[in-house]
Parts: structure tokens; sequence; C-alpha cells
């Protein structure tokens, strides 16, 4: 058998209190870690890059352009070897690093084309030089061979560095953080760190000041509100 038992009081306001402020938004909070897609692959965007040459990126098609891979590699080489005392392993590891420290910089850092953008109506200004080579269409020919040459220096310097395992560990981990932007499941996608989200622009209305404990809830004096009527509820079985 259920009864239920209902008591009403009536609570009856007595002083004022401020204003109501309201707060547009929320703070803004920092993710640790943020994954974004930068563009719209859309059909006007495809019009914008076919009007003109993107001469930013056509060099890397010409003749020389993949020539000029491996001579910078000999002649990185060649120059920090003449530094006295030293080693091999770390005049490898030092060019392995040095090459992949600019590739990156140069082909997934930079974004942007120098000159000419307004040709182009902007669509270059987010893309880094990686996802303009070709017209960002995946697996060309300018593009394996520069998937092919960090891992080739990468497998030299690991054989005339004897197979260290911390040398070994610090040029994996640089050849891994080049040749992730590169795959095509990142294309057009950035990583960043320590972002600021921005407010979400909800209204959330907040009150300046609470009262203390035990003390009546304060109202505004010129704007009467009716009296609270509080019901209390009891169910038993």
């Amino acid at each position: 058998m259920m009864t239920t038992a209902t008591t009403s009081s009536t609570l009856s306001p007595k002083s004022g209190s401020p204003g109501l402020t309201v707060r547009v938004g929320r703070e803004r909070s920092s993710s640790i870690v943020k994954v974004e897609k930068v563009g719209e692959e859309s059909q006007e965007e495809a019009l914008d890059q076919s009007v003109y040459d993107n001469v930013n990126a056509e060099w890397v098609n010409r003749k020389g352009a993949w020539l000029i891979h491996p001579v910078l590699i000999f002649a990185g080489k060649v120059v920090i070897d003449t530094i006295p005392g030293m080693r091999q392993e770390i005049s490898w590891t030092l060019v392995n690093l040095l090459y992949l420290g600019l590739s990156y910089l140069m082909f997934h850092y930079v974004t942007g084309i120098p000159f000419h953008s307004d040709l182009h109506g902007g669509v270059y200004d987010n893309l880094t030089l990686w996802e303009q080579i070709d017209e960002g269409a995946q697996y060309t020919p300018a593009k394996k061979w520069l998937f092919i040459v960090p891992i080739t220096l990468f497998l030299a310097s690991t054989h005339y560095t004897h197979y260290d395992p911390w040398l070994f560990a610090v040029n994996l981990t640089a050849l891994i953080l080049v040749l992730i932007p590169k795959l095509p499941v990142f294309h057009r996608y950035r990583v960043r760190f320590m972002v600021d989200e921005e407010p979400s622009g909800v209204g959330t209305p907040i009150t300046p000041n609470f009262p203390r404990s035990g003390t009546a809830t304060p109202i505004r004096e010129d704007m009467p509100i009716p009296p609270i009527t509080v019901s209390e509820v009891e169910s038993r079985l």
C-alpha cells in the first residue's frame, strides 16, 4: 500500500539583491593536443589552383630537382667531416638530422606561397609545400622520391653508426616525425599543441554575489517577486 503526504510552505522575500549579470560564452580553455583540417577541397578551389601554374611547387618536377637532394647530403657530409675530432657515428647522425630538419621545415612547416598569392585567390595560404605539390595528388613520382630519400639516408646512417641503440633511437624518431606529415591520411590536417578554444557564444547568467549561509535570499526592491511555494512530497511503500 502506498500513501502520499504533501506539505506546503511559503517563503516571502525580504530584501533586495544586486542585478543579475549575463556572461556571454564560457571562459577559454586550452587543449593539449588538437587535430584540425584546413581548407576545403571544393570545385571552386580546384578552379583557382588551375588558373595559373604554382611556381612555388612546380620546380619539384623539373630536371635536376631530384638530384639536388643527394648532392646536398654529400656536401653536408663533407663539411661536417672537416670538423676536427669528428667521429663517423656522430657525423652521419648530424647529416641525417640536418637533412630531416630542413626538409620538415621546407615541406611541412612553412605554408603559403611567397609570391603571386592573389593570382590563385589565396587557396594556397594555409597549405604546406608538400600539399601544393602536384595539386595535392598522392603517390606521384615526385612525392615517392621525397619519401624514399629520407628512408635511404636513415638506413645509411644506421649502418655507419654501427647500429648504436641511442643513435638509432634518435634517427628513427626524427624519421617518423618527417614521414608522418607525408602520409595521405594526414593531408590538410594539422596537429596543434596547447591551443586555446574559442568561447561557445551561449549566454550564461551568473549571480555576482551569493548570500552567506543562514541569511535570506536577496532580491531587488524595485522588482516585485511573487512568493515562492515549496512542496515536499513524501512517499512510503
